[in-house]
């Protein structure tokens, strides 16, 4: 997760787009260049709108692309700059972003690498504040019996952003 900007992007003023999906219209909210908003339809702990500042579609080619190659199967790591802000809750969503494409890890499993007595509820709930939905992938993050469970995009969203990926993984590539 590239967070260079974050502390420019706080208080640089805010300005968004509405980005069309599979899953739904997605609004992505951008300072300073970098991706500080990545929010469904009906998201958990979405903001206040009026802190997304003014709609403006420039500036949001770059993560449109990003994520039209995604949902197409063709990219795995997202490049865009991101500054997710959170600063206590950065530890967790840096351990998410390790989680490879195609693969899941559990809120048990992060809150043992953390290593400091965090508990997988904890971690959970870090989880859920993530204002980046699928750029920093916290859908690969199941419950300890291996189901998707708790998503800010709902659990429809969660399962279809995993079969995506589980998909991509398992189709074989095409010889030109």
């Amino acid at each position: 997760m590239q967070t260079m900007r974050d502390a420019t992007a706080r208080t640089a003023p805010a300005t968004h787009t509405i980005v069309a999906s599979p899953l739904g219209d997605l609004t992505v909210v951008s300072r300073a260049g970098a991706i500080t908003g990545l929010y469904f339809p009906n998201h958990w702990y979405r903001p206040d709108p009026r802190s997304f500042g003014e709609t403006c579609d420039v500036g949001f080619d770059e993560v449109g692309r990003e994520l039209s190659e995604y949902f197409g199967g063709q990219r795995r790591r997202f490049t865009v700059p991101l500054a997710a802000g959170g600063d206590g809750l950065r530890r967790v969503w840096d351990l998410v972003c390790r989680v490879p494409y195609g693969q899941t890890s559990t809120y048990g499993r992060l809150a043992a690498e953390l290593g400091d007595g965090t508990t997988a509820q904890e971690v959970g709930a870090a989880v859920g504040r993530n204002p980046l939905c699928i750029l920093i992938p916290c859908h690969r993050i199941v419950g300890s019996t291996g189901k998707p469970t708790g998503y800010a995009g709902g659990l429809r969203r969660k399962q279809l952003l995993l079969d995506l990926e589980q998909d991509t993984v398992e189709r074989p590539s095409r010889l030109l």
